[in-house]
């Protein structure tokens, strides 16, 4: 996305069928040609009676991948309680679904298209902060938002668990910038926020945590 948005005949949009989805697709185009909206995700209601059978999301994400499409077929999926889950999808395995996924674990199942807008999600919970620091090096900044160690999370990067706006990073002298969303396997998101710089030429950043 960062090489994308120095290119100037070119836009990216990205979209994952709600402001914080995690699994997202990109379009690509020229400016003028790329609508606001291209029809690249669409969305279906799992419903079915978990009320003595509760499911939880491996349990979902199995079964749909039991259908046998690929992983990278599949977007997020939203539990929703004894009602059952919405789950995003690429358009041309909507059909697929409606008919294929017909139960999860042992409850029996009806898939349903559902317009993208009634997504029923919960805004997440975040926790915002400051730091100082030196510079706006990853390792640096996201050590201070995960409050674990600066050589903890140097490693975390040479194992490929850190990724900037859901990039994959392997150098540790990457730096970020306002609007970027750190994440790291196993701990969560990191957001930064407002970017300004102090009387003695370091960093104060905002960091917004999601809980």
């Amino acid at each position: 996305m960062q090489v994308l948005e120095t290119l100037a005949d070119v836009k990216a949009l990205v979209q994952g069928g709600y402001p914080q989805a995690e699994r997202c697709r990109i379009s690509v185009g020229h400016p003028d040609e790329l609508t606001s909206d291209p029809d690249v995700i669409s969305a279906l209601s799992v419903t079915g009676n978990f009320q003595f059978e509760p499911c939880s999301h491996g349990d979902f994400l199995g079964s749909i991948l039991g259908t046998g499409i690929a992983r990278e077929k599949l977007g997020d999926i939203i539990l929703q309680g004894e009602q059952g889950a919405q789950i995003i999808v690429v358009p041309e395995l909507v059909e697929f679904l409606m008919i294929a996924l017909d139960k999860v674990r042992n409850v029996p199942v009806t898939c349903t298209k559902i317009p993208l807008i009634s997504l029923d999600y919960e805004p997440p919970r975040t926790k915002s902060f400051k730091t100082i620091e030196a510079s706006l090096r990853v390792d640096a900044v996201a050590s201070a938002g995960f409050k674990i160690s600066r050589s903890k999370l140097v490693d975390m990067i040479s194992n490929g668990d850190v990724r900037i706006n859901w990039i994959p990073i392997t150098t540790k002298g990457t730096t970020i910038k306002s609007g970027d969303l750190v994440s790291v396997s196993g701990m969560g998101r990191l957001k930064i926020g407002e970017v300004n710089t102090t009387k003695k030429g370091k960093f104060a950043v905002e960091l917004i945590r999601y809980l």
